[in-house]
């Protein structure tokens, strides 16, 4: 547990026991263990990120059944979306994160499909205000927008058919080589588009409380390194291909990827902000980018007798499929988050 600081962290604590002890009275003897779990995983508990173990028995408890995975599906969001405390918030969007992340297939398969009337997943957190503090209000921002991030993931999740920083789908990710080839042009560059969505989003990453003490904003940060990695693999993946077929590329699709592609540059500078990273997938994939860049522009210059200019598509040729846009996003200067990857 966490260091008791003020009137605020004792509150807290006491709502903690509170909401436990009203899930032992209260809950049908089927559904407390999974009140108890979320509870003790998304406590007021100030800093410290939900205990990996309590993050475990979780996951443990959706490995069973749909029946047993649906309902920590709804405990989870209604503990989300009850709180007006930005700690909880948070911890409820890690466990999401961790979901997605770690957790066994059917109970991401469940919070892919929530809410169950077919809604968008979206976590409806953009108007969250913490207010009690200069501290609350500050991460109130991370809260917006880690929400937005991970509606993002959800998001992306239905173009490419898994999600691709899990470790739950390493079946489909072997077979990734085979069925890349199979694609059409205009699904590859859509799928490429699409982990750009998520890499800018990343970029939107607020500024405030950039601070090696924060212990809930540097886990956040720490998995957005791995997200940044995988994605970093799914683009290369997309892109060695698109290199085989550079000679029967359409102009349309030719102006798309370029595009693609342009969005992708545009994020190099805030991301080698955001992280010190030393990794030759990074370096390969920037390096293939603009080698891409330049052939598809020279080949359809070549192929067309055009100009250059004639790549330089405005906003609106980009797809109208595009996943997500980057709503309510607002820009920061940016502090640098000291997580080091080496080789």
């Amino acid at each position: 547990m966490g260091r008791i600081i003020n009137f605020r962290d004792l509150l807290g604590l006491i709502k903690d026991k509170a909401s436990l002890s009203k899930a032992a009275l209260l809950s049908k003897p089927n559904a407390l263990s999974i009140r108890l779990a979320v509870l003790r995983a998304t406590t007021h508990t100030p800093c410290a990120p939900p205990d990996d173990h309590h993050i475990s028995a979780l996951l443990f408890l959706g490995e069973s059944s749909r029946a047993t995975a649906s309902p920590i599906i709804t405990a989870l969001m209604d503990r989300l979306h009850r709180t007006g405390n930005c700690v909880v918030a948070l911890k409820c969007l890690l466990i999401i994160h961790h979901i997605i992340k770690r957790g066994p297939f059917i109970l991401q398969d469940q919070l892919s499909i929530y809410p169950a009337n077919g809604g968008y997943n979206y976590l409806k957190l953009s108007a969250f205000r913490d207010g009690a503090t200069a501290t609350t209000w500050a991460l109130s921002s991370w809260v917006r927008w880690y929400a937005r991030y991970l509606e993002t993931l959800l998001s992306i999740s239905r173009v490419l058919g898994y999600f691709p920083c899990s470790s739950s789908c390493s079946m489909v990710k072997e077979n990734q080589v085979h069925r890349i080839s199979s694609f059409l042009n205009l699904d590859l560059i859509k799928d490429i588009d699409s982990i750009v969505t998520l890499i800018e989003e990343i970029c939107n990453v607020p500024d405030s409380l950039a601070r090696e003490d924060d212990m809930l904003v540097k886990e956040i940060m720490g998995l957005l390194l791995n997200d940044y990695i995988s994605s970093v693999n799914e683009i290369l993946l997309r892109l060695g291909e698109i290199t085989e077929r550079l000679g029967w590329l359409s102009f349309g699709d030719s102006v798309e990827l370029v595009c693609a592609l342009k969005r992708l540059q545009d994020c190099q500078e805030r991301l080698s902000v955001l992280y010190l990273v030393r990794k030759p997938s990074i370096e390969m994939m920037w390096g293939l980018v603009q080698e891409l860049k330049d052939k598809v522009g020279s080949l359809k210059v070549y192929k067309e007798g055009g100009s250059l200019l004639s790549l330089k598509a405005s906003e609106s040729a980009r797809f109208d499929q595009r996943v997500l846009g980057a709503v309510d996003s607002v820009g920061f200067r940016s502090g640098r988050f000291d997580i080091r990857q080496d080789l």
